[in-house]
């Protein structure tokens, strides 16, 4: 029997994690648990988002199979919030340096002495015997070893409990056995039977490898704070407090307090604390950290405001409708922390390769030092130097960092310019979609019609035919209806009741309205109801090529009048597709309109393929046969009468619909109307990819040539440790770069990736 018990999904952070391996170990131990329906791991921001049945499980379990794992789950508090995370994780990056600075303050005089050791001056220079020195090089590396390196051995030991390995195996294992060995030399020298123990110290070794990994780790840490930054921003926007009307006084409170329906006032030069709907004042408001866009946009009664934003110059008054969770900016960070916590399919291969790549490189390092003890001819410490060597350059760290960096920075990047994505997935289909449909209302038009010609038939007066119109149309939620009863009220002209309204999706309405029937639509519905429409033959043509939608209206089934309803192009929309058609996009127009009207608009916006006459049950079909041949569609509309082709697409785009549902629904939500974020959306998406095939092709090379050199005693197990901090540090860094990118500066030359 199907668990209708509903499903609560969590994010939580995640400590001790390092590597790839790490991620693939958490995810399998949380999915084996009865009652985790999923768990993805993301490595760059140390969290999971785990979807389970509360009722089935409790946190507490989760977090006690975590923790034998090796690693910590930290459990939500009451009190918990994004400054109580905040904190938590600058006191681990204050833990991590205060090991560092441990470990490197002992390493350096350690590495130093025992170089200097190997001088004849050394010898006759320093007054102690070198069995002395010995013995405090021992101590000093046995306190790295104890407190700033305990981290790698307790979780490897906790791993190894359960027959699992991961990069803190690795270190453990190479670093222990170049201790243990120098150690027992030292103190018990006639167990290896060495009688000369200058060859056989090796606490350098031990000692620079923690202390050069910790430096990576530190380095590393400080980096991936930096692809938080966008999400540090939106967080920051909101101000501390409001100024509210309550019981006829005005007070300021904590904007935390702010409850619905609260009159705000804002002055100018500030923050608007939180989503509503101005009642008193106008204003222009700067919604660039919201939208992405620079110019200021005018306000006046009844216009939406969004929380975070600033008011520029006059003052105002507002009814709150949106506070705490429910505004825009919490919308938005939310949806951000939902798509860097998801996983692109790109990352499915190093996946793969993590669970598998631990166990792989252990046996490989103990075939090299059986190989070069027993048939290289090497001495024991000689071979034991390249087991380490391997273990140490194999550390996956750069791997598991490759995808999840390039993604926060991405989606980050994108938010702050007014492009939400949803999930990872979403970001990497939209790079390969080669097909891009435009909805015509509202994307390539301003989906604001208006009436610009009212056409009279068999003797209608225009104001009877305007207040039938109007009656039909007030209730409907067409723009076109909204367009003719808008230009009634302008007229001074009421509607009157309807009755047995009957509405059919993109084609038309009939009512009756005081005893009469009306009909009003396109000329094909008008058919449908018997009507002639011939003698409107010349004004349809001509309106049509005008790019004016023609409306027709009839009385109890004779032909009354034709409006013609004209919807202005966005002044960008042009740019906007020759730059898509740049990128190696086919773009194609779909809309409801009749063929000759459709085609006018496409003209003037440089669109070649146009679908025209299509319903909105029908369009959904339209995207399925441009799918037919397997390329890759997005379809862009408003993210609600388009509901069906956006499902269907590939990747869905909503415009300007971030304070609806297409928030919840659309692959990505483009908080500005204007149709170049549309570029900007693709453009993100392929300089994103780009940057994670990057990192995983040097992630992967950096393994695959480092290996085979260690293996073959060519690289220092020093050196190692240094080159794999060294490539994890790069990986971040070059996601970094990311943010430098020009969004808003299009380039035709782009690569274009499969």
């Amino acid at each position: 029997m199907k668990n209708n018990r509903p499903i609560q999904t969590l994010t939580l952070p995640i400590e001790g994690m390092t590597c790839a391996s790490c991620v693939t170990r958490v995810e399998k131990v949380l999915k084996k648990i009865d009652g985790v329906e999923s768990a993805v791991v993301n490595l760059a921001t140390e969290r999971v988002n785990v979807s389970l049945d509360s009722e089935k499980i409790d946190l507490a379990r989760l977090a006690h199979a975590v923790g034998e794992a090796g690693y910590k789950l930290v459990l939500p508090t009451k009190s918990a919030d994004q400054e109580e995370a905040q904190n938590s994780s600058r006191a681990a990056y204050r833990r991590l340096k205060r090991e560092f600075m441990l470990s490197a303050s002992l390493a350096l005089p350690v590495m130093i002495v025992s170089m200097l050791s190997m001088t004849d001056w050394f010898m006759t220079a320093v007054p102690v015997s070198m069995d002395v020195i010995n013995k405090l090089l021992f101590l000093a590396t046995s306190v790295i070893m104890v407190v700033p390196g305990k981290r790698f051995f307790a979780i490897a030991w906790k791993l190894a409990r359960h027959g699992s390995s991961d990069m803190n195996t690795l270190v453990a294992v190479g670093t222990g056995a170049a201790y243990l060995y120098s150690s027992v030399a030292v103190l018990f020298p006639g167990i290896l039977g060495i009688t000369d123990v200058s060859g056989s110290i090796y606490f350098d070794t031990a000692a620079v490898i923690i202390a050069l990994i910790l430096m990576g780790r530190l380095l590393e840490a400080r980096a991936k704070s930096r692809t938080t930054d966008a999400m540090r921003t939106l967080l920051g926007l909101q101000p501390k407090t409001a100024r509210v009307s309550r019981g006829g006084a005005e007070m300021e409170v904590p904007v935390g307090e702010v409850r619905h329906e609260d009159l705000v006032q804002v002055r100018p030069g500030e923050r608007i604390p939180v989503d509503g709907v101005i009642i008193a004042g106008s204003t222009s408001v700067d919604e660039s950290m919201v939208t992405g866009e620079s110019m200021p946009v005018e306000k006046k009664n009844g216009d939406r405001v969004v929380g975070g934003t600033i008011n520029k110059h006059g003052s105002f008054e507002f009814r709150a409708t949106a506070v705490g969770k429910e505004t825009v900016i919490a919308q938005i960070v939310r949806l951000v922390e939902e798509a860097q916590g998801s996983k692109a399919p790109i990352q499915a291969l190093a996946d793969k390769v993590a669970s598998v790549f631990v166990p792989v490189v252990i046996g490989i390092s103990l075939l090299t030092f059986l190989f070069w003890l027993a048939v290289g001819g090497l001495s024991f410490t000689a071979a034991l130097m390249n087991f380490i060597a391997v273990l140490i350059i194999a550390c996956p760290c750069a791997l598991g960092l490759a995808t999840p960096t390039a993604i926060m920075v991405g989606t980050g990047l994108g938010a702050t310019n007014g492009i939400l994505i949803k999930n990872a997935e979403s970001l990497e289909l939209a790079q390969k979609v080669r097909t891009i449909v435009l909805d015509k209302t509202g994307t390539v038009t301003e989906g604001k019609p208006s009436v610009t010609d009212v056409i009279r038939f068999n003797g209608a007066e225009e104001t009877a035919l305007l207040r039938l119109s109007a009656s039909l149309e007030k209730k409907s939620e067409h723009p076109l209806g909204h367009a003719i009863v808008e230009y009634a009220r302008r007229r001074g002209i009421s509607a009157a009741p309807a009755e047995t309204f009957e509405a059919r999706s993109g084609r038309g309405v009939s009512a009756r309205v005081e005893g009469d029937l009306v009909v009003l639509g396109n000329q094909s519905f008008l058919n449908e109801h018997g009507v002639d429409t011939v003698a409107a033959g010349y004004d349809l043509d001509r309106l049509a090529a005008d790019g004016k939608t023609p409306v027709l209206v009839a009385l109890n089934g004779v032909l009354s009048g034709v409006f013609g309803v004209a919807d202005p192009r966005k002044s960008t929309s042009q740019e906007a597709v020759r730059l898509l058609q740049e990128l190696g996009m086919t773009v194609v127009m779909i809309t409801g309109d009749n063929e000759r009207t459709a085609r006018a608009v496409a003209s003037a916006v440089g669109i070649d393929r146009v679908l025209a006459g299509v319903l909105p049950q029908e369009k959904a079909a339209r995207v399925k046969d441009l799918q037919s041949d397997g390329t890759l569609v997005a379809m862009v509309g408003d993210g609600i009468n388009d509901a069906p082709a956006l499902a269907q697409a590939d990747v869905s785009v909503a415009m300007g619909s971030g304070t609806d549902v297409a928030i919840e629904t659309a692959d990505i939500t483009l908080m500005s109307n204007d149709l170049m974020s549309v570029v900007y959306a693709i453009r993100l998406s392929r300089k994103t990819m780009e940057t994670v095939k990057q990192n995983l092709f040097w992630a992967f090379v950096y393994n695959i040539i480092g290996i085979p050199i260690a293996a073959v005693g060519l690289l220092n197990p020093m050196y190692a440790a240094a080159a794999m901090a060294f490539s994890s540090v790069s990986v971040v860094s070059n996601s970094l770069r990311l943010r430098a990118f020009r969004l808003r500066k299009p380039v035709a030359s782009e690569k274009v990736w499969s």
